[in-house]
């Protein structure tokens, strides 16, 4: 099984929190599975660090090395999410959702949310 992490996730796991869902959290915590997140994530991370709208305890260079310890890989932006965000219907306005989407439906991957405006997209597979 191939997952795409939402931002919300990423960080909800890294600092164990409890409002990860427990099916999220087997479903990260299994190392026959590979996780993704998304290079838009992490640039949603940095612009809500210095706009001080998000506040963590470690350095983005720092989270690299967790990101990477935890065995996650970076899913980087190609040409092909963006024909595929230019195609989604305007359900949802959060551009990094938008763009996660788009990624996830393009990558054939499992979008790990607990938005309830994921659901919308009856052709996103979701899990929370």
């Amino acid at each position: 099984m191939f997952y795409l992490l939402d931002t919300h996730v990423v960080l909800w796991f890294l600092e164990g929190n409890h409002k990860l869902s427990p099916l999220a959290r087997t479903s990260i915590e299994n190392p026959a599975y590979v996780k993704f997140i998304s290079m838009a994530s992490i640039w949603e991370i940095a612009i809500k660090l210095n706009l001080a709208k998000l506040q963590m305890e470690i350095g983005l260079d720092e989270l690299k090395k967790e990101i990477l310890q935890n065995g996650f890989e970076l899913l980087p932006l190609r040409f092909e999410h963006f024909i595929g965000l230019s195609k989604l219907a305007d359900i949802h306005k959060d551009p990094f959702d938008r763009i996660l989407i788009a990624q996830a439906l393009c990558e054939n991957l499992r979008l790990i949310s607990s938005d309830k405006n994921f659901s919308q997209y009856k052709s996103l597979d979701l899990l929370w």
